[in-house]
């Protein structure tokens, strides 16, 4: 079974080397929607693949560091790469050109290491990212699975070549979030409401 989950943000970038000159050399912004594709053949305590309100956490936030930022792209001219880390607080350096493809490819990586190392804790099994869907404008987007993500053709994307900047950090729930990803540090998802244990309790005495 597959459910998805949507996150919006807003978010400007230059794609260099694309075929659209206002893309490849104007600053440009897009209202993204990122979906998150999740799969699992079997049911959680609460009979769901995953509960969307876990996903308000880490993940949220991974997605939410791109909000009113700009993405910028290590491999870019470093006169520019400097000039906007200095007039922006809120910027993202990423190993790939933010397009779309590469952006779904960038999600991917951030979330699917996120939920490899959450440790469950209502009887969740097997879940996975499926593919992540990135929209960039209402007409077009791009999709990655898994086999993407990991296609080296397409270019590598490691956490340690990934840099938010101080601004953003500040307002995770969690400041070393990032840090504990890279570390590969597993962190406990929330233990279920009280009335769920109690439900379970009650079913598995009938």
């Amino acid at each position: 079974m597959l459910i998805r989950k949507l996150f919006k943000f807003e978010n400007a970038h230059i794609v260099r080397g694309c075929s659209t000159q206002r893309c490849a050399y104007s600053i440009h912004g897009h209202s993204y929607k990122v979906e998150l594709l999740l799969e699992a053949h079997a049911l959680d305590h609460g009979q769901m693949v995953y509960d969307f309100g876990l996903l308000k956490g880490d993940i949220r936030d991974l997605i939410d560091a791109f909000d009113h930022a700009v993405a910028l792209w290590s491999g870019d001219d470093p006169d520019y790469l400097e000039a906007m880390r200095k007039h922006s607080e809120r910027w993202v350096l990423i190993p790939v050109s933010p397009s779309a493809e590469q952006f779904s490819r960038l999600f991917f990586r951030l979330v699917d290491t996120a939920l490899s190392l959450t440790v469950m804790a209502n009887g969740e099994e097997d879940v996975r990212l499926h593919s992540v869907i990135v929209h960039e404008t209402e007409t077009g987007y791009a999709q990655c699975f898994r086999e993407d993500a990991e296609n080296m053709r397409m270019g590598p994307i490691v956490l340690t070549a990934i840099t938010f900047s101080p601004a953003i950090v500040q307002e995770w729930h969690d400041p070393g979030l990032f840090e504990r990803l890279q570390r590969g540090e597993r962190r406990a998802n929330p233990s279920p409401c009280k009335d769920t244990e109690k439900e379970r309790t009650r079913a598995a005495m009938l």
